[in-house]
């Protein structure tokens, strides 16, 4: 397994560095228009001062379960807390080669990289130390946590940069989040974004999910899900290079779609498995809105909840 090895080394392209700055610009104007004050970040906090208890309510963590208060009300509470500002983050993003494809008019790394950047800046917004492991096929790169801007422009050079991993095995996210586990030094937030092909990242997010709040960035193209009856198509798979002919006919574009659907549920039910809040991605709808829209959801339960997190 490569640790950093294979990842380009050396000074930021041009065209990189203008890909991140045209990212943080349309980043920032839309966070800005829409998620008001400088403390709205995507993560959570943790903090060690405690709030008020409220009613358990269906999708609150069982571990902030306020037992005294239970004990006393013979009715489940949960004690929610104030956020700390000293937060660390992590991001898992997966740059292997079948994030590459995309049918519309972006690639699902196009994709990944705008979501890692919204969470990056968002995260960001809050002064917390924000780290990265990264994936290409079997190798990893691994980047130390930091605050600021300078950090987030740092992964998103990498992200956008990986080495070429096509034909060289399928991505590495179960050895990645075991890494993450191995070297957050206390409890934070994780962010994972990922087309979570598989089930091998299943049980490694699982054990990560009993420290971390967990958020899982799911990207997709829309031909994942069904592809239209065309006739003969070569089809080849990225990771392990390998290539075969198809007839799609509409049986074939019916089994096609029912496998893919069977897939979803599969990686609904881990995600869930492991309590992590979920963002679906698609190539071809707007990702930033997505996300926005999710920090929203997460702003509107934290002030009904009793506690305005910050």
């Amino acid at each position: 397994m490569g640790v950093s090895a294979q990842w380009p080394t050396g000074p930021t392209t041009d065209a990189v560095a203008d890909l991140i700055r045209t990212l943080e610009v349309t980043i920032t104007r839309r966070i800005d228009g829409v998620l008001h004050g400088n403390h709205q970040g995507i993560t959570p906090g943790h903090g060690s001062e405690p709030g008020e208890s409220r009613l358990y309510a269906p999708g609150d963590d069982v571990r902030r379960i306020d037992w005294n208060v239970t004990a006393r009300t013979g009715d489940t509470h949960v004690r929610d807390q104030i956020a700390d500002r000293d937060l660390e983050a992590w991001l898992v993003v997966d740059t292997s080669a079948a994030m590459r494809f995309g049918t519309t008019t972006s690639t699902k790394a196009s994709v990944a990289l705008g979501a890692t950047a919204t969470i990056g800046f968002l995260t960001a917004r809050n002064q917390n130390r924000l780290g990265a492991v990264l994936v290409a096929g079997p190798d990893l790169r691994v980047v130390p946590p930091r605050s600021g801007k300078m950090q987030v422009r740092a992964v998103l050079a990498a992200v956008a940069d990986p080495p070429d991993s096509e034909g060289r095995g399928r991505a590495a996210l179960d050895v990645a989040l075991d890494r993450v586990g191995a070297i957050s030094r206390r409890r934070g937030f994780v962010a994972v974004v990922s087309d979570f092909t598989g089930d091998a990242w299943v049980d490694p997010l699982a054990r990560l999910g009993m420290r971390h709040d967990l958020l899982a960035v799911v990207v997709s193209d829309p031909r994942e899900h069904d592809v239209p009856p065309v006739g003969w198509l070569e089809v080849v798979d990225p990771s392990t290079g390998r290539r075969r002919d198809v007839r799609v006919t509409r049986d074939v574009q019916r089994r096609f779609a029912e496998a893919a659907a069977r897939r979803a549920e599969a990686r609904v039910a881990g995600l869930r498995r492991a309590g992590a809040e979920m963002v679906d991605l698609s190539t071809d709808a707007d990702w930033l809105a997505e996300i926005v829209q999710h920090v929203q959801h997460r702003r509107v339960q934290a002030v009904r909840g009793g506690v305005l997190r910050r």
